[in-house]
């Protein structure tokens, strides 16, 4: 007799790889299971939603991740539903990438579109049930500069042992974000906590008891790859995080909680109990993997080759540059070296030179940067075997003329002087702040005055403030922070921002806010 599965499986293969945008003028026949199942346990599942990335240049990717070896199919409806779907065969989920798969979508200009996402058993050929989810295209067409601009951004995810408490309703500035219906999200690292061990319980502030969402292998450090994957795959148990990702598209970019806290080349754990893997180099690769499988970011074709550095294009007012400010950095050290060279990289020498090339050649109005680590903020990692302080960021306590690290951004300002409208948003040091960088206040004195704003965390243990450092200029403008180092989240200091840009009066307006949402600082920036 005939293998009638098999025989669908290929025409669904090889009629799906024909379908282009034409299909979306004719309907199409069901992705349909086989009418028989023996049991649900032979549906494949989708345990963690939907997530979308890099909206941008009329395409977008989707994700999703399987519970077992299936295969990716994705419909692209309208506002109506799905009647007159295209469909689009996705790749392999397979043991190899943790079962995760995404798939680039062509995205025409206009109205949001529907997405939903199903996978296809890779023995039986039976399908699951689909995983739906709504994209809104970036601005293109004629009446691109006519459409306002709103996105969000924050760091800092489970952080300190404050993990998902479905006491309080889980990670619930995820939909705060949710509710301000962003056009996308900027995640600007510490994804995940990979170093942070999240327990059942923890004291918190007042005598009360936070009480979290336990998982299989969060218990102790990420060490393997599997463990690194279960730190992603543990933030998606929240609703919330779900909820969010299947409706706002995500640019992610990394920091060191990603790996181990304060990673650099140079990061010794001979002494960290914690850690039976001492060797920084492979705890990093195996990072490094699991972040890319789990990001919605768009890949290459040679994943190995993947940069998590980009540009993604929004329309015609706004260019994001995305910066690795930690793949290409030299060892952390006391960074008061007078000359560049191996010890002071930070953005690396391609790197720099790209992001410098491509914000003078922007032609959109605004250009934010994008940086996982602020600029001006003294953010230190202990002390070298000399005693002196060593220094995790760029900042290294000195006010004077560039040193170390600062010697990457000073050739960077110097080389970018004179761009119009470019703004700096970041996170890291788990409290929200609002910074102006002025020369004429500055050690080095060779750029144009710009802004840079701090949000965060989005759930995780509140610090600061950190001190300035007087080598660029910066002022405090606003920052809010705790009384007392690692806050937990019931004390009511997370945070993320938000940016506006209106298209009639060119401006960009930032708005930082708190876990419900609302505004505690707000600054309006005029276009030039």
């Amino acid at each position: 007799m005939p293998d009638h599965d098999a025989s669908r499986r290929r025409f669904l293969l090889q009629s799906g790889g024909a379908l282009s945008l034409g299909a979306l003028g004719g309907a199409l026949p069901a992705l349909a299971a086989p009418a028989l199942i023996a049991s649900e346990s032979a549906r494949p599942t989708l345990p963690y939603g939907l997530q979308f990335g890099d909206v941008g240049d009329g395409r977008a990717t989707v994700w999703a991740r399987a519970d077992r070896a299936a295969r990716m199919w994705v419909e692209l409806g309208d506002e109506d539903g799905f009647r007159r779907a295209l469909r689009l065969p996705g790749p392999w989920a397979t043991a190899a990438s943790d079962f995760t798969a995404r798939l680039d979508l062509p995205l025409p200009p206009g109205a949001a579109r529907r997405v939903r996402v199903a996978f296809e058993d890779a023995r039986s050929g039976v399908r699951s049930d689909w995983c739906e989810g709504r994209l809104r295209p970036a601005p293109s067409g004629p009446l691109a500069h006519a459409r306002p601009v709103r996105f969000v951004w924050g760091g800092d995810v489970a952080g300190q042992g404050w993990g998902i408490n479905p006491g309080i309703g889980g990670m619930r500035i995820f939909e705060a974000m949710r509710q301000r219906d962003p056009d996308f999200f900027l995640h600007s690292g510490d994804t995940i906590y990979a170093d942070g061990p999240i327990a059942a319980e923890a004291a918190a502030e007042d005598g009360r008891v936070w009480r979290n969402l336990v998982a299989e292998g969060v218990h102790k450090v990420a060490e393997t790859l599997d463990e690194y994957r279960g730190r992603y795959r543990y933030n998606l148990l929240d609703a919330n995080l779900r909820r969010f990702a299947a409706q706002v598209p995500q640019i992610w970019q990394w920091d060191d909680h990603e790996v181990v806290n304060n990673w650099s080349p140079g990061k010794d754990l001979a002494a960290d109990p914690r850690y039976a893997v001492k060797d920084i180099g492979t705890l990093v690769r195996r990072a490094r993997q699991a972040f890319l499988e789990y990001s919605p970011q768009r890949r290459s074709c040679d994943p190995q080759r993947a940069r998590i550095d980009r540009v993604v294009r929004y329309g015609p007012l706004l260019d994001v540059f995305v910066l690795d400010m930690r793949s290409y950095r030299g060892a952390n050290s006391d960074n008061l070296q007078t000359a560049t060279d191996i010890d002071t990289a930070f953005l690396g020498r391609r790197q720099l030179r790209e992001l410098a090339d491509r914000l003078r050649r922007s032609r959109a109005l605004w250009k934010v940067v994008a940086a996982d680590m602020p600029l001006g903020l003294q953010v230190t990692d202990g002390t070298d075997a000399h005693g002196r302080a060593r220094w995790e960021a760029v900042a290294n306590g000195d006010p004077g003329a560039p040193r170390g690290r600062e010697l990457e951004f000073a050739e960077l300002l110097r080389a970018i002087r004179g761009v119009a409208n470019v703004v700096w948003l970041t996170a890291d040091v788990h409290y929200c702040a609002a910074h102006y960088y002025d020369p004429n206040r500055a050690a080095f004195q060779e750029f144009s005055p710009f802004w840079e704003f701090v949000a965060g965390p989005l759930n995780a243990g509140s610090f600061g403030p950190n001190p300035l450092d007087a080598t660029f200029g910066p002022q405090v403008v606003f920052q809010k922070a705790p009384p007392k180092p690692n806050a937990s989240p019931l004390a009511g200091f997370q945070f993320f921002g938000e940016v506006n840009i209106d298209p009639d009066s060119r401006a960009l307006s930032v708005d930082l806010r708190d876990l419900d949402g609302r505004s505690v600082f707000a600054k309006t920036l005029a276009a030039t």
